[in-house]
C-alpha cells in the first residue's frame, strides 16, 4: 500500500516574543495534524507568516517577503500561503493582502483554527480568511509539546488596556486578559521537567497581571510562585509599564533569588508634555523616582528602555528633555525608534507631524549618546566576575560560546560545548557597546 508523504511547513516569524510563542503553538497544532517542519521554504507545502504591525517598516518587510513567496507559488501551485498575527487584524492590511497571494488569513485570537483553515483551503482551492475582530476567553488548552530548549517564553496574559496614542497593540491583540496562575505554574513545571532552566514571562504589560480575572494574585505574587518551581533557575519578564511598577513588585524582584536583576521599563519620551500626548499616564519625575527605588533596593540592576523620537508636536525642547532623561537614568541599553504613524491610532490623526529629516537627526543624536553610555557601563565591568547562563554557540563566531548575565548582557567566551546549559562564572575581559568578552573562571 502506497504511503503518503507528510506535508511540510515552513514558518516566518516577525516581531515580539509573543509572536515567537504564538508560532510555537501553531507549529505544534500542525504537527498534531500530521505536518512536519522543513528548514527550506522551497520544500514546503505550507508557508506561514506570523506578522508584526508595530511600524510601517515591519509591514513593508513582510510585503516584500510575500513577493518572494509568490515566485515559489508560481512553480508550485499546490503551495498554501497562510498569514496571521497583528497585520491580519488591521482592515487596511487585509484590503491590501486581498491583492496578494495569501490563501489563508487568521488573526491573533484564533490560532487554534489554523489547521482547519489550511485544510479547508487545500480541499476547496479557495481562499479562507477568518479573523476574529474581538478577543474571546483565554484558551488554556493549547498544546505544550513544543520544541523545548534551555529557555522558554511563557504567556501570562494577552492584550493591553493602556491605549497609548501611538500604539496599535490594543487593536490587534485585544483587551487585557490574564491567565489563571495555576495554569501558568503547571505549564512552567512541565517545561522544567523537559529540561528548561530559564523562563521569560510575557505580556504587553506584565505588571498589571491579575487585574482582569478577579484573583488575589498579582504579578509580584506570581514571581514568587514561579521562583519556587524546582528545575527553573532563572526568571525573566517583559514588558513593564512604569505606572504599574509597584513597590511590592520591586521587593519581589529583590527577594526572589531566581528573578534576574533586569527590568525593561519603556520611557518612550522624556518630556511631560509629550508623555501626556502619548497617553502614558506618568511623568518624568515619577520615572526618575522609580529608577531611584529600583537601584536602591536591587543593587546592580540593569534598566533598559524603549525611546521614540519625532512624536507629533515634539519640539526641540521636548527632545532635549528626552536627552536629559537618557543622561540622568543612564540606561544599560535602549531600543530607539523613529515615530511611525499607525492608521487607527489617535496619534496618526494629529496634524503636527515631524519632518523625516528632523526625526532622523534626533535619532542619530540619541543613538550616539545612548551607545556611548552602554559602552561606558560595559567597560566598567571589566575585571568583574559575572554569573552567566551558557546558551549555545555564538551567532557571530561558531568557535565561541554565547552566555548571558543575570542583567541580560551577552558574554562571548571560549569554552567547551559541554558547558552549554550550565550556569558558570566568568571574568569580564572587555566591554563593548552591545556585548562583553569573558574568560571562564575555573
Amino acid at each position: 500500500m502506497k504511503q503518503h508523504k507528510p506535508m511540510k511547513y515552513y514558518f516566518y516569524t516577525y516581531g515580539c516574543q509573543m509572536n515567537v510563542r504564538d508560532s510555537e503553538i501553531i507549529a505544534t497544532l500542525l504537527q498534531d495534524n500530521g505536518y512536519e517542519e522543513t528548514n527550506s521554504p522551497q520544500a514546503a507545502d505550507l508557508i506561514l507568516l506570523n506578522t508584526c504591525s508595530v511600524r510601517h517598516s515591519a509591514e513593508n518587510k513582510i510585503y516584500g517577503k510575500l513577493g518572494e513567496i509568490n515566485l515559489l507559488k508560481r512553480n508550485n501551485p499546490e503551495l498554501i500561503v497562510a498569514l496571521g498575527g497583528c497585520m491580519a487584524q488591521l482592515l487596511d492590511c487585509r484590503q491590501r493582502l486581498k491583492k496578494i497571494g495569501v490563501d489563508v488569513l487568521f488573526g491573533t485570537h484564533n490560532l487554534h483554527e489554523v489547521p482547519y483553515l489550511v485544510s479547508k483551503a487545500r480541499e476547496t482551492g479557495k481562499k479562507v480568511w477568518q479573523v476574529w475582530d474581538e478577543e474571546g476567553m483565554v484558551i488554556e488548552e493549547y498544546p505544550t509539546n513544543r520544541k523545548t530548549g534551555l529557555s522558554a517564553f511563557v504567556n501570562i496574559m494577552y492584550g493591553c488596556n493602556n491605549f497609548c496614542s501611538y500604539c496599535i497593540v490594543p487593536y490587534t491583540r485585544g483587551r487585557e486578559r490574564s491567565r489563571r496562575p495555576e495554569n501558568i505554574i503547571n505549564e512552567i513545571k512541565q517545561l522544567a521537567e523537559q529540561g528548561c532552566r530559564e523562563v521569560t514571562l510575557l505580556g504587553q504589560n506584565v505588571n498589571s497581571y491579575g487585574k482582569t480575572n478577579n484573583q488575589d494574585k498579582d504579578f509580584a505574587d506570581l514571581l514568587g510562585l514561579v521562583n519556587d518551581i524546582d528545575g527553573i533557575e532563572r526568571i525573566r519578564f517583559t514588558t513593564s509599564h512604569p505606572q504599574d511598577m509597584s513597590d511590592k513588585l520591586i521587593e519581589a524582584i529583590a527577594v526572589n533569588p531566581k528573578v534576574c536583576e533586569h527590568v525593561h521599563v519603556p520611557l518612550q519620551a522624556g518630556s511631560n508634555r509629550i508623555l501626556q500626548k502619548m497617553n502614558r499616564k506618568y511623568t518624568r519625575e515619577h520615572y526618575l523616582e522609580l529608577v531611584r527605588k529600583m537601584r536602591e533596593r536591587i543593587p546592580g540592576i540593569a534598566i533598559t528602555s524603549d525611546l521614540i523620537v519625532g512624536f507629533p508636536g515634539e519640539s526641540d525642547e521636548d527632545f532635549r528633555d528626552t536627552m536629559d532623561m537618557v543622561n540622568k537614568v543612564r540606561f544599560d541599553a535602549a531600543f530607539t525608534f523613529l515615530y511611525s504613524p499607525r492608521q487607527g491610532t489617535r496619534a496618526a490623526e494629529l496634524t503636527d507631524q515631524i519632518p523625516i529629516e528632523v526625526k532622523k537627526s534626533r535619532l542619530n543624536e540619541l543613538m550616539t549618546v545612548q551607545y556611548q553610555i552602554a559602552r561606558d557601563i560595559n567597560t566598567s565591568l571589566e575585571g568583574s566576575i559575572q554569573e552567566v547562563f551558557v546558551e549555545g554557540p555564538s551567532k557571530t563566531n561558531v568557535e565561541k560560546l554565547m552566555a548571558r548575565t543575570r542583567t541580560n548582557r551577552i558574554v562571548i567566551i571560549s569554552a567547551a560545548k559541554d558547558l552549554i546549559g550550565q550556569i558558570i562564572h566568568v571574568r569580564i575581559t572587555e566591554g563593548k557597546t552591545f556585548s562583553l568578552m569573558g574568560d571562564v573562571v575555573l
